[in-house]
This record gives structure tokens, sequence and C-alpha cells, in this order.
């Protein structure tokens, strides 16, 4: 039978918590009561990602080991306290009201829907044709794991410096590892796919027998994939500090970069495994690894408005920095485009 539900005041709203005692992860005996302590506790570091982006749910009522949903359109059935942000749905005709998770009774909220994953869009609400930060899905094909993901990262960091950007590691809290640079400046998806794509295609030729660009399932094994193609206004990536629907309750967790290193150094995958209470002590200990991505305004180069043929040179300098690596006297500008972006 059902618990009474238990009413709590949190940030001065008030909410019905209900089946805190049911088991959500069966293989851990993870209840949701746990759900809810762990985003309650992760919530300071948590919401600054989140808040202001639309927001995609995928909800686990039974437990992980049962049926999933994703939720993008808010649940009607909500407290008129939380946020939503309609943005138009080209598929579908429509608004859709997209989530704005703005504030811990908001998180909380989410967390007692079972939404044990969050999927927030790499664009903040008020703007969702410009996307504050670039990221690159390194997804293993077994046998590869996160291993080979840290050396595909690694190189990809080498890139970045060369032009000058910043990047932060975070793990996916499955599989993989997450690369991400942080914008906060004006651009585009039309910026920042080729872009993306251009580098993935970059490592693929520079590295065949490690690195795929290319999703298809049969070119994955023993490869990792860089999936440029998250980076679109119509896609969601798992975000920082969520929970993952595994066996264990893994979470998304930023790391250093010196811990990639050693993972690859020792290769050993399970030095890139952080379940919900050691992200919690994490935290403590090192604050939010991942605050950078949420505020260092950084700029694409201007050539990664260029063609993917193009802009595939550009990006090949980035291995050889004693090239030439001047830019053109006159670089073609991408195409204004007067509407308005669609998700």
């Amino acid at each position: 039978m059902p618990g009474k539900p238990q009413i709590v005041e949190i940030g001065g709203r008030h909410l019905s918590l209900t089946n805190l005692d049911k088991i959500l992860y069966p293989a851990a005996g993870f209840t949701k009561g746990q759900v809810i302590d762990y985003y309650a506790r992760v919530a300071p570091v948590l919401v600054p990602h989140l808040a202001g982006r639309p927001l995609t749910l995928k909800r686990y009522p039974e437990g992980v080991d049962h049926e999933y949903f994703f939720e993008k359109n808010a649940t009607k059935h909500r407290p008129d306290w939380v946020k939503t942000a309609p943005i138009w749905s080209e598929r579908n005709g429509h608004d859709i009201n997209y989530l704005l998770a703005n504030d811990l009774p908001t998180l909380i909220w989410i967390a007692n829907l079972a939404g044990l994953e969050l999927h927030p869009s790499l664009s903040l609400a008020k703007d969702i044709a410009c996307p504050t930060m670039m990221v690159f899905d390194l997804d293993p094909g077994p046998p590869a794991n996160i291993v080979q993901c840290c050396q595909v990262g690694l190189w990809l960091r080498e890139i970045f410096e060369h032009f000058g950007l910043q990047s932060f590691p975070k793990t996916s809290g499955s599989k993989g590892l997450q690369i991400y640079v942080p914008l906060n400046t004006p651009t585009s998806y039309d910026h920042t796919k080729p872009f993306a794509h251009a580098l993935a295609r970059l490592l693929e030729n520079d590295h065949r027998t490690l690195v795929v660009s290319d999703m298809k399932k049969e070119l994955r094994v023993g490869k990792v994939l860089v999936d440029w193609s998250q980076n679109d206004e119509h896609k969601t990536t798992i975000g920082v500090y969520s929970l993952r629907a595994r066996e264990q309750p893994t979470v998304s967790s930023p790391v250093k970069w010196e811990e990639v290193e050693v993972a690859l150094k020792k290769k050993d995958a399970d030095l890139l495994v952080f379940e919900a209470a050691q992200v919690l002590k994490r935290v403590e200990k090192m604050g939010d690894l991942f605050a950078p991505v949420h505020s260092l305004k950084q700029k694409l180069p201007k050539l990664a408005g260029l063609e993917h043929s193009q802009g595939f040179d550009i990006a090949a300098q980035a291995e050889n920095p004693r090239r030439d690596t001047k830019r053109p006297k006159t670089a073609p500008k991408p195409a204004p485009n007067p509407k308005r972006r669609k998700v």
C-alpha cells in the first residue's frame, strides 16, 4: 500500500511528496525518497545549469527496470508557481510548454514525478536559437569503453586549446564521456554544428582505428563515436549532475582533466563511474567543477561559419599549429536568418 503523502515546505512552496519508500533502482535498493534527497542536496550546483533552459524529462514512475517516457510538454497538473516557456515546434505545429527548473522547489517537484533524467537544452528559452555551449558526446562501441573515450577527449582538448578555447569534461553517467566548450556569447547552431562536425571529421581522419563520426552502428564496433550532432536546437544532452536510469544510481558527473588522464593511463574505466553519494562528496570537496560552463565567455573562430569542407581544412590546422594559420582576408559570412528558430 502506498504511504500517506508528506506535505513539506521548500523555499516557501508547499509540496506533496508521495511514495517515498518506492524502490526506483531495484538492484541498488535506491528509493524515490533517496532520489529526492539527492536532488535536494545537489541543487545548489545543479539549478544554475538548468535555470532558464527548456527541460525535457525522462520519467520512470515504476522504476528503472520498467517502462519510461520522455516529457517535453509540461503536465497540466502542476503548481501554478512552476514556470514554463512556450517554444514553437515545427513538427507539431504549435508551441510546446517546456518546464524551467529555475529553483529548488521545482527541482523537488520534478523528482517527485520520478523525473530521474534531466535533459536541458543547450540554449536558454529567451534565445532558443543561440546555444550557450558546444558539446561532443563521446560514445564507445563495445569492446571500447570510457578509457578509449578519454584518449579522444584529450585529443579534442588539444584542438580546442589551439583555438584558445577552454573545454570541460563530464561523464555521461552511462558508458561515455562528454566534452563541453562554454560560449555564452552571441552565436547560432549554424555556427556550432558545422564547427563540431569539422572537428569530428578531423579526428576520424587522423585516428581511423579509434574514431568514427558516422552514427551507423556497424562502423562503431571497438571505436568511439564523436557525436557532433548534439549541437542542434532539436536535441538535448543529459544534464550535468543528472541521475541516469542504470542498474545503479549513477550520475553524469563533471571531472577534472587530470582524472581523465589518470583513467587513460591506468586503463581503468571504474575510475570514472560515480554514484549519487559519491557525487555529493565530490561537490562538498571540490565545488562545482562545471561552473565555468555556465559563465565563461568564449567565441568560436569566425571561420566556423564556412562550409563543412572548408571548415575541415581549417580545423586540420589544429593538429599542426606550426602550419600557416593566417585567416583569409575575406571569409564569407553565413547568410542572415531573419526567421525565428524552431524547436
